[in-house]
């Protein structure tokens, strides 16, 4: 029962191969999921637009805290993050928006293990984006948000809850100032 279908499609296969406009349409992904510049073009992939570039980042007293490169990889379907602490930690995260759950998505890690989960969207704003993650005490609530400011300027601000959310912590409060300018 299974060869019709089979033979259907290395049909559609045989016919498509040679003809690039063919397989441009019937390969078409489903609505909402690409335009015609391309799969990641919509809008909602353009919404972290503002934290791409090379940065050197300081904490709210000025001291540096360290050196951050955001490049758009993958035929532009994702961000990458490369961070260079000035305490000599170095990390990297994914950042992709996730059409089919129409949130975004981000996947953390740095050279000691450290990994973090994040999901959220852009809200008043800021990129705001949460996870939970294990820690000695629990859980731990994460939450991050970057937000565009004056001067090309871009502040994240990373808190953190033991309690479900009813405190704050902060963790990481930075300024990102655009590199060589």
């Amino acid at each position: 029962m299974a060869f019709p279908i089979l033979h259907a499609l290395a049909g559609v296969l045989a016919l498509t191969a040679g003809d690039p406009e063919i397989a441009r349409a019937t390969t078409k992904p489903p609505e909402g999921m690409a335009t015609a510049s391309g799969p990641c073009s919509a809008p909602e992939n353009r919404q972290f637009d503002f934290w791409l570039g090379e940065w050197d980042v300081t904490t709210p007293d000025g001291k540096l805290a360290g050196a951050n490169r955001i490049t758009r990889i993958l035929s532009g379907c994702a961000l990458r993050e490369e961070w260079s602490g000035a305490g000599g930690i170095r990390g990297t995260s994914l950042n992709v928006f996730d059409a089919g759950a129409r949130r975004w998505r981000q996947t953390w890690v740095d050279e000691k293990g450290n990994v973090l989960f994040l999901t959220g969207e852009l809200k008043g704003g800021k990129m705001l984006l949460e996870g939970e993650g294990p820690s000695r005490d629990g859980t731990l609530q994460n939450r991050i948000s970057w937000s565009k400011l004056s001067n090309g300027r871009v502040r994240q601000l990373w808190e953190s809850s033991k309690d479900g959310g009813k405190t704050w912590k902060t963790v990481f409060d930075g300024t990102y100032t655009p590199r060589n300018r």
